[in-house]
């Protein structure tokens, strides 16, 4: 199986350097690309030469504009990375036969209720962004590539910024934080979406009938939980470890979406139902604490 990966450098491309290697030749690329190869979705004309020149079996796109709010300043920067691009990798595979593999989001519906959002929910995305990967979704669908389109949420890794680091390095330096409780989620560590991903290829390389297999589906961790909860987890377990903190889990003060406006908007229920994901490809999805708490093991021990 020859893939190629975009994004290789990002959170979730960064793991799926690792869980991809064992399934074949991998070549994966950064914005940079290099040796006449483009990574760059920006660069769409290049992008499409890359995959006509490289001829993969699969395409892992795990790049994106991901600037939330920098987006709604930039919405055709957004568009064109998370619209238009995704749509070109999709009739590039069409023309291959290669598979497509993209990863996509809970913006893509507007937060209502206090449900799990199914695939085949209405979507109404609140920001740019959310618009934009809506986008690339309808792209990928309009070109008739055999693709799996893995929606997820909150997502963390070890490596790079996280939202457990803030939090750490915040309830270093004070005596308490003010953290959002009304948005709701799942934390979904890359390494899991990853070995997810992996799995999927698996079974799609050897199912009798892979095309039945291609669609949107919702990858996340189990459970749920608010920021602030989260927060509270986080400085739970870094307290248990023995790291000094000014501010404890009894010092994370809950706050509404209101009191911290943003340029975009977020979703506040951004639970995804995992049921369509889990059945197909016989999956266990571990709580989102088991996720978080290994990669605190990591950046604190």
């Amino acid at each position: 199986m020859k893939i190629l990966l975009l994004g290789k450098n990002g959170q979730v491309g960064w793991e799926l350097q690792r869980a991809l290697a064992p399934l074949g030749e991998l070549v994966a690329l950064d914005r940079q690309g290099g040796q006449d190869l483009c990574g760059d979705l920006a660069d769409i004309d290049a992008l499409a030469a890359t995959v006509r020149s490289l001829a993969p079996q699969v395409i892992v796109n795990a790049a994106a504009y991901t600037a939330v709010d920098k987006a709604e300043s930039e919405p055709e920067s957004a568009l064109r990375i998370n619209g238009e691009a995704p749509g070109v990798l999709a009739r590039e595979a069409e023309r291959l036969g290669a598979w497509l593999v993209h990863y996509s989001t809970d913006y893509v519906f507007d937060g209502s209720g206090e449900q799990p959002w199914r695939e085949d929910a209405p979507t109404g995305p609140l920001s740019v962004y959310g618009r934009s990967k809506l986008a690339g979704e309808r792209a990928i669908a309009a070109s008739g590539a055999k693709a799996l389109v893995l929606r997820t949420s909150w997502v963390y890794a070890a490596r790079g910024g996280n939202f457990a680091r803030t939090m750490l390095r915040l309830a270093g330096e004070r005596d308490a934080l003010r953290v959002i409780d009304d948005q709701v989620g799942a934390p979904t560590g890359a390494e899991l979406i990853a070995d997810v991903t992996a799995h999927l290829l698996r079974q799609v390389h050897t199912a009798a009938d892979a095309s039945t297999l291609a669609g949107v589906y919702h990858l996340t961790s189990a459970g749920e939980t608010s920021w602030c909860d989260y927060a509270r987890f986080v400085l739970q377990q870094a307290q248990a470890r023995g790291v000094s903190l000014k501010a404890g889990p009894a010092q994370v003060e809950a706050i509404p979406t209101s009191a911290y406006p943003t340029p975009a908007r977020r979703p506040l229920n951004s639970r995804l139902d995992t049921l369509k994901l889990r059945e197909t490809f016989g999956l266990h999805l571990p709580h989102w604490q088991t996720g978080v708490a290994r990669m605190l093991s990591e950046i604190l021990d």
